[in-house]
């Protein structure tokens, strides 16, 4: 999801927090846009919005597993859109480069210039939906069975696009980063993903605000090594700094 329709889905949802419903022509008239884009927001995105009778209501269907997206892409957004401006400097004309799920990734493609010409493969809906917003970007979905909780798609039998392609470089986000148990995500369905993209890719860099720091998830994926680049918000603190330092892997902050 683009970061401009993740304000505007935030917004609405603040909205709602104070009433079960707002009216689709009052919502236009607070955030100061058409009725139509915010159809497109609600139709082109995956949500917990939907638009009933006229009306934007919490979609009932909604359930905790949503946390994983429709919750965490409210999250942070001011670190995400400081650490997309860093991480987009590193894509370069004409290279193939894999984006992983987090919902810092839009923010980084946004930042793309749009004359930049490069391709991308990606395996998660919101990834993909921001990559065919850039209009020279070759993009590659990796397909398999769609997981509504996360919206990433898992391969089947495990055939991946990514067993025959090797980016230049892969953006991976994180939910946990320790010195002692790796880096850590909430989603076991992203293991196998996380895990592929950069065994296949020849430059790994690991993308997470400074919350994600000193946090250990459910899911380890990699050890911290296992990166050439970590890019973040602020600068970490000074075990990181020499972890880094050590293994000749580069801060951008």
């Amino acid at each position: 999801m683009s970061s401009r329709r993740t304000e505007r889905i935030s917004q609405l949802t603040q909205f709602l927090k104070d009433s079960d419903k707002i009216y689709l022509r009052d919502a236009a008239q607070r955030l100061k846009v058409s009725e139509m884009t915010i159809r497109r927001d609600l139709s082109a995105e995956p949500s917990s919005l939907i638009l009933l009778g006229g009306y934007i209501v919490a979609d009932p269907k909604a359930s905790v597993n949503h946390y994983f997206f429709c919750e965490q892409q409210f999250k942070n957004v001011d670190e995400k859109r400081y650490i997309g401006q860093l991480a987009a400097r590193l894509v370069e004309p004409d290279e193939v480069v894999y984006f992983d799920s987090g919902t810092t990734m839009p923010f980084i493609i946004e930042n793309i210039p749009d004359e930049c010409r490069f391709t991308g493969i990606c395996a998660s809906l919101n990834t993909f939906m921001a990559l065919q917003e850039k209009p020279n970007c070759n993009v590659i979905l990796c397909g398999g069975e769609l997981k509504t909780s996360s919206y990433i798609f898992t391969p089947i039998n495990g055939h991946s696009e990514l067993n025959y392609i090797h980016p230049n470089k892969a953006f991976i986000s994180a939910a946990g980063i320790s010195l002692t148990q790796g880096v850590t995500t909430f989603i076991l369905d992203e293991i196998g993903l996380k895990s592929r993209a950069m065994a296949a890719s020849q430059q790994n860099i690991l993308v997470a605000d400074h919350h994600k720091f000193e946090q250990i998830r459910v899911g380890r994926f990699a050890t911290l090594d296992a990166f050439t680049q970590v890019v973040t918000d602020l600068q970490p603190d000074v075990p990181y700094q020499r972890y880094f330092e050590q293994r000749g892997i580069s801060i951008l902050y």
